[in-house]
C-alpha cells in the first residue's frame, strides 16, 4: 500500500499495543510490574513490598501442602429466608450469578490438608464471593470445620477475608457472630489450637467474632483490620485518626495481633507454629495449646 492516499492521508501502520495482563502498577508505590514476575514472587510488589489481593484459589494453593487438600461442605448453599430485594433485585439471584461467576461454596471453604507435613482442618474466606460476607452458609461451614478438628484432634486455621456479616439476610447473619464464636469457645474447651490469618480487609461482623479469637494471630502486611471502618470512626468521633490506624503493623505495636507476616514466610511460618503445638502434645513442659485433652494427668518423662 503507498505511504499516501486521497482518501485516508496517511496509510495507517499496525497498531503495537500491550495486551492486557501484561504489566501491573503497584497501588502504593506506583512501579510498573511485569505480571509473570508478580506472580513468581507471590502477587508482592518487588518494589516496595505490596501485597496485592489473591484470589482463593491461589490462596489455598499458597498455603498449605501440595496435593494435601481435600474441600468439605462445598454443596451447601444459601437461601432468601427475609425475601430480601434492593433495587428490584433478589437476593437469590444475586447468590445464583455470583456462584455462577466464582464457584459453588459460598463465601467459605472449609477442607482437610497438611502444612508441613502435620494434618489440619483449614478454610478460607472468598472475599471474590459478596465480599466474603458472613450469613448462614458461612457460620455453619465454620461451626462444621471446627466440629472436625475437635473430632479429628487436629489444630484450626482460618484465613480471614471479609466485609463482615452478610445484611441481605438481616438478623440471621448477625446469629452467625455467636454461633461461631460459640464453636470456637467448644474448641478451646477441647485443647486444640486455632491460629487466625488476618488478610486484608478483615472488617465487621466476622473482626468482631471468630477472626479475633486465635490462639496465635498473624497478619499480612498493610491489612486493614477493624470493625467499623476509619472513616465512619473519624466522623462519630470528630477526631483524626493516628497515622496506620487499623493496619497490622498498629494493630501488632497496640497489642491485637501476635504476629505480622509477609505472605512469602506465612507458610513456613504455620508450619514452625504448629510444631509448637505438636511438641505440647508430647512433651509436659510445653502444656500450652496441647492437643490432648487431660495433658495435666499425662506422666512426665521423670516419672
Amino acid at each position: 500500500m503507498a505511504w499516501w492516499s486521497r482518501t485516508q492521508g496517511l496509510a495507517a501502520e499496525p497498531k503495537k499495543s500491550v495486551p492486557k495482563g501484561i504489566w501491573i502498577k503497584c497501588e502504593r508505590c506506583n512501579a510498573t510490574l511485569y505480571e509473570a514476575d508478580l506472580d513468581a514472587n507471590q502477587r508482592v510488589c518487588t518494589s516496595c513490598n505490596h501485597h496485592f489481593r489473591v484470589g482463593t484459589e491461589d490462596r489455598i494453593a499458597l498455603s498449605i501442602d501440595e496435593g494435601s487438600w481435600q474441600e468439605h461442605d462445598r454443596p451447601l448453599e444459601s437461601t432468601d429466608p427475609l425475601g430480601f430485594r434492593v433495587d428490584g433485585k433478589k437476593y437469590v439471584d444475586q447468590v445464583k450469578n455470583t456462584t455462577k461467576k466464582v464457584g459453588p461454596g459460598d463465601a467459605y471453604r472449609a477442607g482437610s490438608a497438611t502444612i508441613g507435613g502435620i494434618p489440619v482442618e483449614v478454610g478460607f474466606f472468598v472475599f471474590e464471593f459478596m465480599g466474603g460476607s458472613m450469613g448462614s452458609v458461612v457460620g455453619e461451614k465454620i461451626a462444621r470445620q471446627f466440629e472436625r478438628a475437635i473430632a479429628h484432634r487436629r489444630p484450626a486455621i482460618m484465613f480471614c477475608a471479609s466485609g463482615g456479616a452478610r445484611m441481605q439476610e438481616g438478623v440471621l447473619s448477625l446469629m452467625q457472630m455467636a454461633k461461631t464464636s460459640a464453636a470456637r469457645s467448644r474448641l478451646r474447651e477441647s485443647r486444640i489450637p486455632y491460629i487466625s490469618v488476618l488478610l486484608h480487609p478483615t472488617t465487621g461482623g466476622v473482626a468482631a467474632s471468630v477472626a479475633m479469637l486465635g490462639d496465635i494471630i498473624i497478619a499480612e502486611p498493610d491489612a486493614l483490620i477493624g470493625f467499623a471502618g476509619p472513616r465512619v470512626i473519624e466522623q462519630t468521633i470528630r477526631q483524626q485518626l493516628p497515622p496506620g490506624f487499623q493496619r497490622s503493623e498498629f494493630l501488632l505495636e497496640h497489642g491485637m495481633v501476635d504476629l505480622v507476616v509477609s505472605r512469602k514466610d506465612l507458610r513456613s511460618t504455620l508450619a514452625r507454629s504448629l510444631r509448637w503445638f505438636e511438641r505440647g502434645r508430647h512433651d509436659p513442659e510445653h502444656r500450652t495449646g496441647t492437643l490432648t485433652p487431660d495433658a495435666e494427668a499425662e506422666p512426665s518423662a521423670a516419672d
